[in-house]
Parts: C-alpha cells; structure tokens; sequence
C-alpha cells in the first residue's frame, strides 16, 4: 500500500481541535517540524500534546505552546522552554511531568496493545502517592493534583517489592520524523534521532511520518528497519531544504586560547 501524500497539508488531515497528539523527538532531535508548522498555520488549537517535552520558545512544538494552542501536554522535562515553564506556573497550562523511562513504556504499551503495567519507578514519591500538582491558578494554587496510583507487592526475580501501576497511552495522532522511508511506511531512524519516535508512532490511532529520504519499498534492507509500516499511516517526503532545517537547541563552543572566558554558550 503506498501511503505517500502530497503535501503537509494532506498529511496532517483530520487533526482538529481538541485532539491528542503523541510527538517524536527529543529536545530539538528528530522532531517532526515541518507537521508541527502546518498544524500552527492550520489554527488547529485545544490540543493534548504526549512528548518528551515541548520544543523551545520558538521552534517546535514551542510555536504551538506560544499562541496557546496546547491545552495539555503530558512530558518529562521543561527543557530550555521558558514560556512553558510560565504557562505552566500561571496556571495557562495543564502539565502532567512522567518520569521518563515510564512514559517512553507507556507510549510502546499503547501501541503494543497492552493496558497497564507494574514498575518500580516513582513508588514512594508523589509520583504513586499522588499530589503532584498538574494545574496551578493564577495566584499559585493547585486546582489539579495528580490521583493516587495502585501499588502492589509483587515477587519478581527472587525478591518482592512494591510496584506502581502506569495505564498506557494511545493518541488519536501521532506525528514523528525519520531519516528514511518507504511508500509501505517502513521507517530507518538516524543515531540519536530515533529517541521517542518510534514509540510516539506506536502509540497514534493515526501515525504520520516525515521522511528527510523517501525510497520505493524493497529499498530498506529489513534488519535495519526501526519501524514496521504497520504502525504508519502516511508519509511524507520532505524537500532536501526542508530535511536541512534542523535547530540546535543548546550550542557550546570552546573560546579561543588567548581568551578570559572558558567557554560560551548560545541557543539556536
């Protein structure tokens, strides 16, 4: 089945208002901004936002989070995101901070079919207790807390300790990038890249792929492939101009020899 389109538009068709959205990437890597930018253009906005964080101040999916498109997002870190740390903190935003090993779990558990699962991560923190504020108001109060989880003692290799029940995620859509892919959606991600995407492709009712190089089916040698296509829906081939329009999120150069300062860093 080929499952190219046309155009970002055509890609990101059907996501409207009020949707869920797993997104790919970590930091500024391997995130799908070119369905990021179409969706900002779109105007589509009340959006529950599943990644590992939210972009920076003005790329990714920061240019959402900046014009208020993104009701809530369920991620690990603020990263270098100011505006989110101040939405967050003015109770403008919903933010649901996981651990992240557990949500990197719970994305490949909803694409994997699989409901729930027992870890041990975060028993004896707010994390299983629960309290961790998710919603402030605009004076600093908690008005949404997270809920108590489930714990249960379970026997596991020879010893019995408390584990925290963690439901799974599916999204309604779920946006990633690759380094390359073929018209079946069969997906090859670059070294660092790879990160959450293909867990983020798992877990979307819906999954669209941006691909810096398409190829035709039979291209991919199959033990390299990251991603089965069974998991995408569409694909779309990015131009060579839009693959080349990659941000660093953090930038760190060493001074020269004759210089006072040690280092310097810029973001970009």
């Amino acid at each position: 089945m080929d499952k190219v389109v046309s155009s970002a538009s055509e890609a990101v068709a059907g996501i409207a208002d009020g949707h869920s959205l797993s997104v790919g990437g970590f930091g500024l890597c391997g995130i799908p901004s070119v369905l990021i930018q179409e969706l900002h253009t779109q105007g589509v906005t009340d959006l529950e936002v599943v990644s590992n964080n939210c972009g920076v101040d003005d790329w990714g999916l920061g240019i959402l989070l900046r014009d208020k498109r993104i009701r809530r997002i369920i991620a690990s870190y603020v990263g270098e995101n100011k505006e989110f740390a101040r939405q967050f903190l003015q109770g403008e935003l919903e933010v649901e901070l996981t651990p992240q090993g557990t949500l990197a779990e719970k994305l490949r558990a909803g694409g994997a079919g699989i409901p729930a699962f027992f870890t041990a991560t975060g028993v004896g923190t707010q994390v299983a207790e629960g309290g961790l504020p998710w919603r402030y108001d605009a004076e600093g109060r908690v008005t949404v807390a997270s809920p108590v989880k489930e714990t249960r003692a379970i026997e596991f290799a020879g010893e019995e300790k408390e584990y925290v029940l963690e439901n799974a995620i599916v999204t309604d859509f779920g946006l990633v990038r690759a380094w390359r892919g073929d018209r079946h959606g069969n997906l090859v991600f670059r070294t660092s890249s790879r990160n959450f995407n293909p867990l983020a492709a798992m877990a979307g009712r819906i999954t669209v792929a941006e691909v810096e190089e398409l190829v035709e089916p039979g291209a991919l040698d199959p033990d390299t492939i990251h991603l089965p296509g069974i998991y995408v829906h569409r694909v779309l081939a990015l131009t060579p101009e839009q693959a080349a329009d990659k941000r660093i999120e953090r930038r760190t150069v060493t001074a020269p020899a004759d210089s006072n300062v040690s280092t310097t860093t810029t973001e970009a």
